[in-house]
């Protein structure tokens, strides 16, 4: 087996390719927060509101 891409000990078949679940909880918290991200130069989508959305039903 491979190295575990967070603390380098051997991985394990269960949560392969990491060492254990703490290791790949700590790769998921980083998916989460957007540490893995594809940097641009785009500015960020501005979505609109439904032009047929009113709010004649709220109380």
């Amino acid at each position: 087996m491979g190295k575990c891409p967070n603390c380098g000990k051997l991985s394990v078949k269960i949560h392969r390719p990491f060492c254990s679940k703490h290791c790949a909880n700590i790769d998921l918290a980083r998916w989460f927060d957007g540490s893995y991200r594809i940097p641009t130069d785009e500015a960020p989508m501005v979505y609109e509101s439904n032009p047929n959305t009113t709010n004649e039903n709220k109380n």
